[in-house]
Formats: C-alpha cells, sequence, structure tokens
C-alpha cells in the first residue's frame, strides 16, 4: 500500500525561447502554486524539470517547505515530446526504487509549454501517449497540461492528457495566474476526495475563462 500522507508534484516547464515574454510571470505563478501547496497538510515533496532542445532535472523529490524559488532562463526550441517521455521515465524508474509504503499515494503532473513540438529526436506523439496511458492505468497518475499560443486541449488530447485536465491559458500576468491557480484548485478537490468528497473534476468553465483573460 502506498503512502497515504505523501503526494508528489511533478512539473515540467518549457523554457524555450518564445518564453521569454512571460518569464517573470511564470516564475511568479510557480512560487505562488508552490506556497498554496506548502500550506497544505499532508507530506509533499516536488520534482521540477525544464526543457528546450535539452531536458534539465532540476530537483528531485524535493520536499516542498524547502522548494526554492523558480529560476527560468528561455533558450531553445521545444523538444516536448522528448521532455515528457523522459520525464515520465525517470520519475517511474525513481518510484519503483523504494518500497511501496514509501511511494507517494497521490502523482501529480503538470506540463506547462507555449508552443508546438519542433525538436523532439527520441520520442513521438504516439510513444508519448500510449506511456500516459500506462502510468493511468497501473500506477493512477494524473497528468495536467497547461498551454498557451496553441489550443492546449487539442493539443494535450492529442498527447493522451484527457480533455478537461488540458487547458490554454493567454500569456499575460493573468493568463499565467489563473493556469496556476487552477492546477493549486484542482490539487485541493483531489484532497477533499480523499476524504470522502465526490468524484474530481478537471478544469471548470470558470477556470478556462479566467486562463483567457475573460
Amino acid at each position: 500500500m502506498t503512502n497515504p500522507q505523501l503526494s508528489l508534484v511533478v512539473a515540467l516547464l518549457d523554457r524555450s525561447g518564445s518564453m521569454h515574454s512571460i518569464a517573470d510571470d511564470t516564475r511568479g505563478g510557480f512560487d505562488s502554486f508552490i506556497g498554496k501547496e506548502r500550506e497544505q497538510d499532508g507530506n509533499t515533496v516536488v520534482t521540477l524539470a525544464q526543457f528546450d532542445q535539452q531536458y534539465e532535472l532540476v530537483y528531485s523529490s524535493q520536499p516542498i517547505r524547502t522548494v526554492p524559488p523558480l529560476v527560468l532562463q528561455p533558450r531553445g526550441s521545444t523538444a516536448l515530446y522528448d521532455a515528457i517521455g523522459r520525464l515520465i521515465t525517470d520519475v517511474g524508474a525513481e518510484l519503483a526504487a523504494v518500497s511501496e509504503d514509501e511511494r507517494p499515494c497521490s502523482v501529480t503532473v503538470v506540463v506547462m509549454t507555449d508552443g508546438h513540438e519542433n525538436a523532439s529526436k527520441e520520442w513521438t506523439n504516439t510513444a508519448v501517449r500510449e506511456l500516459i496511458a500506462q502510468q493511468e492505468k497501473d500506477y493512477q497518475w494524473d497528468f495536467v497540461f497547461l498551454g498557451s499560443n496553441i489550443d492546449a486541449v487539442d493539443v494535450g488530447t492529442d498527447l493522451g492528457f484527457a480533455r478537461d485536465k488540458s487547458m490554454t491559458y493567454v500569456s499575460t500576468t493573468v493568463g499565467v495566474t489563473a493556469a496556476f491557480d487552477s492546477v493549486a484548485s484542482y490539487q485541493d478537490r483531489k484532497r477533499a476526495q480523499i476524504l470522502g468528497a465526490p468524484p474530481v473534476a478537471g478544469f471548470s468553465e470558470a477556470d478556462r475563462r479566467r486562463a483567457r483573460g475573460e
């Protein structure tokens, strides 16, 4: 049995060159999200990776109380498939290496990007979609997709993310903040479900309007 007091948040953030215009907003939004998660009961650990045409694991299973402010320096192109495939594979291997009672009862993977795939060399759309489906089915991982400058619902569902957990946000302070706030609210609903609340819904239409700046 997994540890019911332990949750893992896995974040994959785009740092390609097109993120430059919202880099400050992304830093602030992510730090605010971590702050809200830090206030919750239970024990949460965080894994953060960033990508352009290269993949970088920033930290792994870091206790949320010691997560540092986000450092994001946009550059390069968008190897989205490679980054998602690498992240899921690495986190899966890390969890497989510990006993079941040390594994988190909740794993939420949040992918945030502002552009289409244009640089992957190792992973394909199909391979990523199959990997996500496997982790959802076998280990009940939860996947969230946030996208700007793209139709994130279409792109996310094409990659295997659930439609109600894929959301488009505008490249503004309002849009970025609303996107991270929506993920924090979703996490709250997941925690309530563990305590007996009704099944968790994905993003609401109100969430989507705020993320679009409406």
